[in-house]
Formats: C-alpha cells, sequence, structure tokens
C-alpha cells in the first residue's frame, strides 16, 4: 500500500548553522520561496529566539509564504516557545512550533543536569504551553539515538499525550547505523501504546556518512516524515540530502514499499543552485543528484551503451530532476519579455530590478555566443545577494608576470567621486584585494575563496565565492558573491559583496545597540 512520506526541509535553520552559510531576509525568502515551488510539506524558517535577524525571517516567510506549513524551532523554555509562536502567527492553521529537549544520558549529566523525571516534566510543560498558540507542535528528543530506548519510549508516550503531533527522533551527532536506527524506530511502535496518534519523524546527521540510509531505514520501520536539507547542508558535516531521500523514493518504488513524496521532482536542480548560490556553499562535482558529474558519461563502454539505451547507465534522467537549460536569451529581448520568462521561472521581482536584469543579460549577450537559463539564474540570483553598495566597483585591470599588477577604481556611495589605486601583490587577485584594501581602509583576510562555473564553455560564466574576515576579527567570517566571465573581476565582485556586508551588519548592529529614550 502506498503512503506519503512528509519532507520537512530544515534549509533555512539546520542548515544555515553550516558555518560561513548565513542568509540575509531577502535571500530566506527567496529559498523558501522555491521549497514551496518544490512543494515539501513542511518549512522550519528558523531559530526565532537566536536573533532579530531571525525571528523577523521566520515571520516574514510565515507571513508571505502560501502551501507549506511554516514551522519555528523552541527550546523547552517559555521564552523560546513564546518567541517562536509570535513568529510563526503570520502562517495562521499552518504554525507549527517545533519544541526540543535533549534525553540522552550524556546531555542530562554535562549539559542540563537534570534527572530523568525532570526532562519528562519539561517536555510535557513545552509541548502544553506551545499547544496555547497552536494546534500544529512537532516535539524532538535531542540526540534521541543515544538516548536509552526505555526513557526514550516514556518520552514520546508523554508528549503524544500532551498533545504532539509529530515527534521527532533525531540521530544528532550521525552516530547511528541504518540497522541500529531502523530497529529503533521498530521499538519505539512496539513500545508506545499511543503512537499511532502522532507522525513518526528523524532528523539525521551525516558525520559518518549514513544520514540518507539512516532516515530511509527509520521509512522502512514506520516514520512518516523526513527532516532534511537541500544538497545536504547543515551542521558539521551536514544533514540528509534532501534530492537523496526524495530520489531514492522515487526510484527504487520497489525497495522501498511504494512510499511517495508531494515533491515536484523537477525543481530539485534549480532549488540545489539556488541554495548553493545563496549560501556560497559549492556542490562538489561527484554530489549524488545534482553535481555537476550526476549524469555525465566519460567512458567510452558507458557512452555506447547510453547511445544504444539510456538504461544501460543511467537509473533516472537529468530532465527528472529539472537539469536542463534552453538557449533562449539574446540581447535584443526587451525588459516586458524577460519580466515574463522571469515570471514563469518563478521569480518575484520589481520593475527596477527586471530593468537592471535586462540591462545585464544584454552585456552578457555582448560577451558571449550563448546565454542560457543557468546564466541568467546567476545574473538574477545575485540581486538576492546583495546589499547596500557603500563601495562600488568602477574599473579593474590587471597584469601578470614577474609583478603583478592591479589598478582598481572603486566608487564611494557617498562621495560618488572615483578613486584610483595601483597595488602589486603575489598574483593578480591578491594585487587586486590589497589594492582594494587600501582603498576602502578596511583589511580583508581570505579565509576560503572558491570558483565554480554557472554553464559549460570557455565563455562561462565563473561565480566566485569568497569567505572573509575584516580588521583581524577572526570570529565573524562574511561570506561574498560575485559572477561575471572574467574571473578577476568575479573576485573583485565578491570581494566587494563580502565588504559591503560586513559595514551593512556593522551598521545594523550599531542602530540596535542605540538607547532608546
Amino acid at each position: 500500500m502506498s503512503e506519503q512520506i512528509l519532507i520537512f526541509d530544515t534549509t533555512l535553520r539546520d542548515g544555515e548553522q553550516c558555518p560561513g552559510a548565513s542568509m540575509n531576509i531577502r535571500e530566506k525568502l527567496e529559498v523558501a520561496r522555491q521549497l514551496a515551488r518544490l512543494r515539501v510539506d513542511i518549512i522550519e524558517a528558523g531559530f526565532p529566539i537566536a536573533s532579530d535577524g531571525d525571528f523577523e525571517a521566520v515571520k516574514s516567510i510565515a507571513g508571505e509564504i502560501q502551501g507549506p506549513r511554516i514551522a519555528g524551532l523552541a527550546r523547552c523554555v517559555d521564552t523560546d516557545i513564546d518567541r517562536a509562536a509570535e513568529a510563526v502567527k503570520p502562517a495562521g492553521d499552518r504554525a507549527r512550533i517545533h519544541v526540543f529537549l535533549a534525553t540522552s544520558a550524556i546531555h542530562r549529566e554535562f549539559k542540563l543536569k537534570m534527572a530523568q523525571s525532570e526532562i519528562l516534566k519539561r517536555a510535557v510543560e513545552g509541548v502544553q504551553r506551545a499547544l496555547g498558540y497552536c494546534k500544529d507542535i512537532e516535539f524532538s528528543p535531542e540526540d534521541a539515538s543515544r538516548t536509552e530506548p526505555e526513557f526514550l519510549a516514556e518520552v514520546t508516550h508523554a508528549v503524544i499525550e500532551a498533545g504532539a503531533r509529530t515527534v521527532n527522533i533525531p540521530d544528532t551527532v550521525g552516530y547511528a547505523a541504518p540497522h541500529e536506527y531502523g530497529a529503533l524506530i521498530k521499538y519505539l511502535f512496539d513500545h508506545v501504546p499511543n503512537i499511532k496518534k502522532a507522525v513518526i519523524s528523524v532528523h539525521c546527521h551525516n558525520d559518518l556518512g549514513l544520514a540518507v540510509a539512516n532516515s530511509l531505514a527509520a521509512v522502512q520501520n514506520g516514520a512518516r516524515q523526513v527532516e532534511c536539507t537541500i544538497n545536504g547542508i547543515g551542521e558539521r558535516a551536514g544533514n540528509a540530502s534532501l534530492e537523496e531521500i526524495v530520489m531514492a523514493l522515487k526510484v527504487r518504488k520497489d525497495a522501498f514499499g511504494g512510499y511517495f513524496t508531494n515533491i515536484d521532482s523537477a525543481q530539485i536542480y534549480r532549488s540545489s543552485r539556488l541554495v548553493s548560490h545563496m549560501t556560497g556553499m559549492v556542490v562538489q562535482r561527484n554530489k549524488a543528484i545534482v553535481g555537476d558529474n550526476a549524469f555525465a558519461h566519460e567512458a567510452g563502454i558507458h557512452q555506447h551503451g547510453m547511445m544504444a539505451n539510456r538504461a544501460t547507465y543511467e537509473i533516472m534522467h537529468a530532465e527528472d530532476v529539472g537539469r536542463s537549460s534552453e538557449l533562449t536569451w539574446g540581447k535584443h529581448m526587451g525588459h516586458h519579455a524577460v519580466a515574463k520568462k522571469l515570471d514563469e521561472m518563478g521569480y518575484k521581482l520589481s520593475e527596477d530590478e527586471v530593468r537592471r536584469i535586462t540591462d545585464q543579460i544584454k552585456a552578457l549577450a555582448d560577451k558571449k555566443k550563448q546565454v542560457y537559463d543557468d546564466d541568467v539564474m546567476a545574473i538574477v540570483e545575485g540581486q538576492f545577494t546583495e546589499v547596500p553598495q557603500v563601495w562600488k566597483l568602477d574599473y579593474l585591470s590587471v597584469t601578470t608576470g614577474k609583478i603583478p599588477t592591479a589598478s582598481v577604481c572603486l566608487i564611494r556611495a557617498d562621495k560618488k567621486e572615483p578613486i584610483t589605486d595601483v597595488g602589486t601583490g603575489d598574483g593578480p587577485i591578491d594585487a587586486m584585494l590589497k589594492t582594494i584594501d587600501r582603498i576602502t581602509g578596511l583589511k580583508g583576510s581570505l579565509a576560503d575563496y572558491s570558483v565554480n562555473n554557472v554553464t559549460r564553455g570557455k565563455d562561462a560564466i565563473g561565480e566566485v565565492t569568497v569567505r572573509v574576515h575584516f580588521n583581524g576579527d577572526a570570529g565573524r567570517i562574511v561570506t561574498g558573491k560575485g559572477g561575471s566571465t572574467d574571473i578577476i573581476e568575479a573576485s573583485a565582485l565578491a570581494y566587494l559583496n563580502a565588504l559591503n556586508r560586513y559595514l551593512y551588519e556593522q551598521r545594523q548592529t550599531a542602530e540596535t545597540e542605540k538607547p532608546t529614550l
């Protein structure tokens, strides 16, 4: 018998906790819109108590996004629950409060310093308080996979009796093996009398590379909700990958008992690209489903088999996950035609943004022989990563050789007059960055630098992602992104994006800390 598996996407909460992957509100809204197009069942939009920014992001998503349920995370603490309730309230009857409390012996002893009886009491009280705000409550016993099964069953029974509609069984540190984790889910079904009153969910981390395998083992043993992220991003080694879970269930219906999801798989590749661009987390080439090599066939024997019958070496088609790029763009398109096509692609843009994008498409068409959907997606997504530009690139020229030299001209927004300087470095990019530092008066240090091509070909757009800490603040890494057919220019744009983001965040922090009279 076919049964639906609910997809709970936590890209915007657990995924964003990946170091360097933070997003601003505009970026989070665009990801949430895409998750709605992907047709996930629940979007965990954030941890509202964590910061004012997280609260505003959850509230904005709850107010705008239609379709999925919108969840906010909260500890079993009154202030957390109250804040989460306020943030998800705009979602109405689609609001969910997700409360959690650690249950394992190691957490009880060293983190919480609570006995089992106190854990039970706090868990029930947390669920009951959340129920005062909305009907859809999820409870997670943190570090469930390392909790004594008997106590885990007792907690599960208690929170369901208290009114939790969903109970999530997290493998918080990615410790479980599939046969153990599947057996734990089965144990709960065998030992919790009221378990059928709730949906059993799973949330697996990938520390041993077993997050997807553990999630699927749980499904086979009764779990009906899987918590996962786009591209598998998340803390440490990441979370279970949404695209792998969905396509495993779709392609291997014979192995997974006919379980299905409501995911529109044709939106998977686009979702992957968007999240990669917004977070700066580059997808490895050999990543299943969405990596550049996922549908590449280089060996001669494979190519021959593919020509005879695609099924010889492909268990799914690239088109199944939306991996196609049609040549549909040119320099003669007007902004009305561009607006129509962008609307069809699902982008929500202002008229000014459409006009800027149209100009960029035309400029790109002058540089490239062919402009693809992926090129345009990179241009559009660049709009979402923009912050107020204190410094803007006006001119850049570099020379290589024995003494790499960069000539850089920047414009400061409040002065409008270009400032030019020339500098040298260990290479053209180093020379360019040092020259920018001298002009702006900010000292940046690269923590990470990566380049990813948007489309294939010699004239492809290169996307550069940098992670930078400024003025010696090693504890605060800022991500910047930039794209161009010229990698040096893309690097300058990415660095300036990080620099402007740093200045913007500094200004916001200063305004927040102003005393109110």
